[in-house]
């Protein structure tokens, strides 16, 4: 009885969270939460079905309660939850082998989040110049108003007035360029880099601030920049990374080797972990003590990652992500022709994807919800869409349908 009563209990403060949450008020969070999920698919307290093409903001890579990533987390729940970095992890090392394996790095260290990935990433650039005996090349360039997580020092690498608010004094170190109109030049890169600069750090999609990807003709510039220079490249993937481009990392297409890349999202496929990849070169700065995480290669969260890892090089996998994903680009281009008065462009890679519209997006994703399709918003008044890597062409032409109704009503 009194078990039951103190559920009882939990439940009524539930049902009256709406008014005495004990949750921080900084979420403006939508009055909607879910039971379940299947796929695509979220299945919500009130009952109702919706396709969900948030997918946590591209973490969810291969879907809903995915049965080999449940598989994998159980297995290894049941033997060992936590080990210090003070022992060796096998499932840490089998995870870095894979991403070493599959992709330009050398060298991996794993984190819990996107932010704290790209952080270690600008420790690592300056330690490395420090190794060599250069430590007054400290500062990283990046673009403004880019987004790279939302730590003190992310923020003002981010170099958004917006996101730094309230939280001063400046956190020095980061100088900022302009990206825009897709130019196959940044204007005035080579004023902007000093003596002082060690590397440029810009994510490779541009996520937060419009889904904008970067041209391979302009990676390839900065690539070219950074080796005159004798400086780092940064990419962050944190977005874009893990197959959600149609390759692993969407530099790929360019045919470019950055130095360093902090991944996260998609590599946990809904378990929390990120990572730093790296050439030797630049991992050979980092000796013990110069960083740490106590979670960081965590044994489930790595179990899960290794499973993802699996799903995505599965033959056919990324091929299939690039098939559908041109069609889904293809035909939101025809929703575009249709519909121009209401979308103003269609930009992305893969699966990574916004639509832009002609005024405040806001309104638009309501009503996307209210035909039970979940999306999100970006800059520039952009519609995020992010299905699972794994999602068919059913779902996305569900999708395709609820959007063209929902333009039709602004119409």
């Amino acid at each position: 009885m009194v078990a039951f009563y103190l559920s009882q209990y939990d439940f009524n403060v539930y049902k009256i969270k709406k008014i005495m949450s004990s949750l921080a008020n900084n979420y403006n969070r939508r009055k909607i939460s879910f039971k379940y999920g299947k796929g695509s698919f979220l299945y919500s307290t009130n009952g109702k079905k919706y396709l969900d093409f948030v997918q946590g903001i591209a973490v969810n890579s291969l879907g809903h309660s995915n049965q080999y990533l449940i598989k994998a987390l159980n297995k290894q729940s049941k033997k060992v939850w936590h080990v210090s970095n003070a022992f060796e992890i096998p499932e840490a090392e089998k995870l870095a082998r894979l991403l070493t394996k599959k992709t330009f790095a050398d060298k991996v260290f794993f984190q819990n989040s996107g932010a704290e990935a790209t952080e270690a990433a600008i420790k690592v650039a300056r330690r490395y110049f420090f190794s060599i005996g250069k430590p007054y090349k400290n500062r990283i360039l990046c673009i403004k108003n880019s987004f790279h997580g939302r730590t003190i020092a992310a923020i003002y690498a981010s170099g958004s007035k917006k996101m730094v608010e309230g939280f001063g004094p400046v956190v020095p170190g980061f100088d900022h360029i302009e990206f825009r109109n897709f130019k196959p030049r940044f204007p005035n890169i080579r004023k902007k880099i000093k003596k002082s600069t060690a590397a440029i750090m810009v994510e490779t999609v541009m996520g937060e601030g419009g889904i904008k990807p970067i041209p391979d003709k302009c990676l390839k510039y900065l690539r070219k920049i950074c080796n005159e220079k004798k400086i780092l490249l940064i990419l962050d993937e944190v977005q874009s990374g893990v197959g959600r481009s149609g390759d692993f990392f969407a530099f790929e297409s360019s045919k470019i080797k950055p130095d360093i890349v902090p991944i996260a999202k998609g590599i946990g496929g809904g378990f929390p972990i990120g990572a730093v990849l790296m050439t030797n070169k630049v991992s050979s700065a980092m000796k013990p003590g110069s960083h740490g995480s106590t979670f960081g290669g965590n044994p489930n969260a790595c179990a899960v990652g290794i499973e993802v890892m699996n799903q995505i090089f599965k033959s056919g996998f990324l091929n299939n992500v690039k098939k559908l994903s041109k069609y889904f680009i293809s035909k939101l281009e025809n929703l575009k022709k249709n519909y121009p008065k209401i979308i103003k462009e269609i930009r992305g890679k893969g699966m990574l994807i916004g639509i832009q519209l002609h005024f405040d997006q806001l309104k638009f994703i309501k009503l996307l919800e209210k035909n039970n399709l979940l999306t999100i918003r970006a800059g520039e008044n952009v519609v995020r869409i992010l299905p699972p890597l794994n999602v068919n062409k059913k779902e996305i032409d569900l999708a395709l349908k609820v959007l063209n109704k929902v333009c039709n009503e602004y119409n």
